[in-house]
């Protein structure tokens, strides 16, 4: 526990002195406060656009709007610039060397995996908490509706999907050489997902449906509990790439 602690204390002071954390808290602020903008202006954009010589009916904004940006900033661009971020996470200190005085002098090989993914995680799940909190108030102000009624619900499995991703990415940069291989594995992965959730049959055990009914699930038209197998094996498989990517590390050479 010792190990773990001052790891990740080095971890954490290595992540604000690189700019990683202060960049993915910027990109996920500006998220949340455009997520409820885009959805207000988007009427008035199109009208524009067009001119006043097509004459367009658009319905007026509503909260799911808002909502529907903030799912699509979060999980088309949001989760890869964590990965993009974090991909060398563990093959940048490798191939540095950082880790080989640590380790001769008694560092547990598993303190390094533990640390990389609890710091890759609670910053993933701030930054989504944070995003989440700013358009949830933009949202109240803007749209002051009752079309969204189960926000913090539908929350829960992209926090979930967060904790997977985070130990995809770290087991993705254990079993590389560089940052490139590393985001080049937890990409196609995600990619891989992606075409198995077009099967029905698969779709519900997916860890990638975790970031694809959000909407449905705060309008109250899908339960959280159909969900729950994706939940569980997304849980899981998080357990199960934390123990591989230890078992890689203790075996990797320095």
């Amino acid at each position: 526990m010792k190990d773990i602690y001052y790891f990740t204390k080095k971890e954490l002071l290595e992540v604000w002195r690189t700019k990683r954390l202060l960049i993915l808290l910027i990109v996920f602020i500006i998220f949340g406060i455009l997520s409820p903008l885009m959805a207000k202006l988007t009427p008035e954009i199109l009208k524009s656009s067009f001119g006043s010589e097509i004459q367009l009916t658009i319905p007026e904004p509503t909260s799911i709007d808002s909502w529907v940006q903030f799912y699509k900033n979060i999980t088309q661009m949001g989760i890869y610039i964590l990965v993009i971020l974090y991909s060398n996470s563990v093959s940048g200190e490798v191939s540095r060397g950082s880790l080989t005085n640590l380790v001769t002098k008694g560092l547990n090989r598993s303190a390094v995996i533990t640390s990389k993914y609890l710091v890759i995680a609670m910053q993933g799940v701030l930054a989504v908490c944070l995003s989440f909190s700013i358009t949830a108030a933009y949202t109240a102000y803007y749209f002051p509706d009752n079309n969204s009624p189960h926000i913090v619900i539908a929350l829960v499995p992209l926090l979930i999907f967060m904790l997977f991703l985070s130990a995809l990415i770290v087991f993705g940069s254990a079993i590389s050489s560089n940052s490139f291989a590393g985001l080049l594995f937890t990409i196609t992965t995600i990619a891989l997902f992606y075409l198995m959730n077009l099967f029905e049959n698969i779709s519900k055990f997916n860890p990638i449906s975790l970031i694809g009914e959000n909407v449905s699930i705060l309008q109250g038209e899908t339960q959280l509990n159909e969900q729950y197998w994706a939940m569980s094996i997304s849980l899981l498989a998080t357990i199960f790439l934390f123990s591989a990517a230890i078992s890689v590390m203790n075996k990797k050479k320095l």
